[in-house]
């Protein structure tokens, strides 16, 4: 498995025409069977690392042709990143699941050039039960990893899902409304209700206190890795870990571009009660008796909706207004709420924040009953108070039109409102569309994002039939203006070496 993934890594830089020197023992007097990639950059604390993927954009930013002269430069290139597999850490935290595989994935990326990997944490697998006790053996096992391998290290907490500890699911069982409800009476498993955030439903805890206990027990415990090795932390704040209600069905996002709108998760009788209470006191106490009449069902077009069809859709009635504002207020409250306790976990340290922001492909309706009524500047503007960096998540390798579109509110509105930008792939975004028009987007303009995550490492990921794929996305990333397949030397396709090539220590390539 290790001579596969290193070969495969080597044999794709020299081919692709980006390696400095393969070392064999001259110039620098590398060690045999390392591979130096292009140039070197030097960041603006004058410490030197290496290129990726070759001779540094020229377009990219002035100041990098001062490097000949050896002058310190802030990077401003998009730093590209890579998610470990969900379960590299076992289910009950105290070790790595196969760390000699993810040590030899964790070398292949590096030396591929890979800025860093993303780690995501479960509140499952630390917390199991509702004392103050974490368990953090298995995820410090990876983060050392990761800084031997030379490699920064984002961090994913999740409070959603299946990182749900089980403590909070028995709360849940006693009191399901804890859980978003659909008008049909429906719960969404795993996922927490806005409404509670400040109510102990928790064993005497409100989810608030749970989430900023979790967060403050990470910072504590990396406190030597933070601003080094770990450079950004990020947090759940909702379902998947994106800003927004789970109004599609379970395992659906916006993102795939499923065609239905969804429903209003607003019927568990926490929310109803925050409804009726905003109603009586805007005057309109009929209006919180209970969610839209004629809300859309799951899979509903908008025009088959009778509140969201145009023209004659109640979303643009004066009711409709009211809903949809309040709708999406709390879910900005919530984000509010969670993204000031992550502040004061980690007020000081030296690590960014950020959050995940979903690209919703369907219409306007579906960002409406996601909660997203309104557009994105309130969202931007909000992250942008916390200091917390807007991921823009979703994204495929080829944009079709309407992920352009959303792409371009998003970028607008973090523009207008001073918020970072950074970006993460759909899942193997590479596969189904190669380098494709994202990498323009990425490489390009002024609010260009500051880091890419491509999701995610698993039994796929380093396949002959995805991993050149994303060796060729990474370099269009790094060389937007020489990623065209028609670029490859001599019209051949990319290749990487045969399990039995690089078992045998051959150097023969097979074709994909």
């Amino acid at each position: 498995m290790e001579a596969v993934l290193m070969q495969r890594a080597a044999a794709a830089a020299v081919r692709w025409g980006c390696v400095g020197e393969a070392a064999t023992g001259g110039a620098g007097q590398q060690p045999a069977g390392v591979v130096r990639l292009g140039a070197a950059r030097r960041a603006a604390g004058g410490a030197v690392r290496a290129s990726r993927l070759g001779p540094v954009r020229a377009h990219v930013s002035e100041e990098r042709s001062r490097e000949a002269a050896g002058e310190a430069v802030a990077e401003d290139a998009v730093r590209l990143f890579v998610g470990l597999p969900a379960d590299v850490v076992v289910s009950d935290g105290r070790g790595v699941s196969r760390p000699r595989a993810v040590s030899a994935a964790l070398r292949a990326l590096k030396l591929l050039g890979v800025d860093g990997v993303e780690l995501p944490v479960s509140w499952a697998a630390v917390q199991p039960g509702p004392g103050g006790w974490f368990e953090w053996a298995g995820y410090r096992a990876v983060a050392a990893m990761v800084r031997d391998a030379g490699l920064d290290l984002r961090v994913s907490l999740r409070t959603d899902g299946d990182a749900l500890p089980e403590w909070v699911a028995d709360a849940s069982a006693a009191d399901p409304d804890v859980l978003f409800t659909d008008r049909n009476g429906h719960r969404r498993e795993g996922c927490l209700s806005f409404a509670v955030d400040e109510l102990p439903v928790l064993v005497g805890k409100s989810p608030l206190e749970a989430y900023e206990a979790f967060f403050r027990s990470f910072a504590d415990e990396f406190k030597d890795l933070l601003g080094s090795t770990i450079t950004d932390v990020t947090v759940s704040l909702g379902p998947n870990g994106e800003f927004r209600y789970p109004s599609y069905p379970p395992g659906i996002n916006g993102a795939d571009g499923y065609s239905g709108v969804g429903e209003f998760q607003c019927y568990d009788k926490y929310t109803l009660a925050r409804l009726k209470r905003h109603a009586e006191a805007s005057g309109q106490p009929l209006w919180g008796l209970s969610g839209p009449h004629d809300g859309p069902r799951y899979d509903e077009s908008p025009e088959s909706s009778a509140f969201f069809r145009e023209p004659g859709g109640s979303w643009k009635s004066a009711y409709g207004e009211f809903f949809l504002s309040w709708y999406a207020g709390e879910l900005l409250a919530h984000g509010d709420r969670v993204l000031a306790a992550a502040a004061r976990a980690f007020g000081g340290k030296p690590v960014e924040l950020s959050a995940r922001v979903p690209l919703l492909r369907g219409s306007r309706a579906a960002e409406a009953a996601a909660g997203l009524h309104g557009g994105y500047g309130s969202v931007a503007e909000m992250f942008a108070r916390h200091g917390c960096t807007v991921i823009a998540c979703g994204v495929e390798a080829r944009l079709d039109a309407p992920a352009e579109e959303v792409l371009a509110r998003v970028k607008g509105a973090c523009a207008e409102h001073g918020a970072r930008l950074a970006a993460e792939s759909a899942p193997l975004a590479a596969a189904r569309g190669g380098a494709g028009s994202a990498v323009v987007w990425l490489s390009a303009g002024r609010t260009r994002p500051r880091q890419f995550t491509y999701q995610r490492m698993g039994a796929d990921f380093f396949s002959p039939g995805h991993w050149p794929l994303f060796v060729q996305f990474a370099r269009a990333l790094e060389c937007p203006l020489e990623a065209h397949a028609d670029d490859l030397p001599g019209g051949e396709r990319l290749t990487v070496p045969s399990a039995s090539a690089a078992q045998n220590g051959a150097r023969a390539v097979q074709t994909v």
